[in-house]
């Protein structure tokens, strides 16, 4: 595991580091995923409003599954399916593409968004790849996720 994440954070300051970066991936996904779903036509929040946290309990555990997820994910798809696919098909590129396509496919409930996932996902494999380490895109969609659940409890 500790393989396919990196390791860890040595020193806080590497920690800071990689959460700035999550932040500044987050500056340009955020817009650029929310503009691709409207040109779509898509509404990511009509087809998820059911599981949308409505309490604080709700929210809690919204908060504590984004961690998780944010985590899993990332260690499933840029982490053992992009290894797995470059190593079937040769190609690092190939496999951020290959990788990326499932993660969409895995958020089928969305719909027509789920292509819009899949651009997210090519772009967490683009920044997995480009760090060498899965650490920021971790904290990126973990807090991606968070975020969402706050807006929806708040609105």
């Amino acid at each position: 595991m500790s393989t396919l994440v990196s390791g860890r954070w040595q020193t806080l300051g590497a920690f800071f580091r990689d959460l700035g970066l999550a932040v500044g991936f987050l500056v340009v996904a955020i817009p650029l995923v929310g503009g691709l779903a409207y040109l779509l036509g898509g509404n990511a929040n009509s087809n998820v409003a059911n599981i949308t946290p409505k309490s604080a309990f709700e929210l809690a555990v919204w908060l504590g599954l984004s961690a998780t997820g944010g985590f899993c994910e990332e260690l499933t798809f840029r982490g053992y399916l992009t290894r797995q696919f470059s190593v079937w098909t040769g190609s690092r590129a190939f496999a951020i593409v290959l990788q990326g396509v499932a993660f969409g496919l895995a958020h089928g409930y969305y719909q027509k968004v789920m292509l819009v996932i899949m651009v997210q996902g090519w772009l967490l494999g683009l920044f997995a790849y480009w760090r060498k380490s899965l650490r920021p895109g971790m904290l990126a969609h973990g807090l991606q996720d968070a975020i969402g659940g706050v807006v929806a409890f708040l609105s």
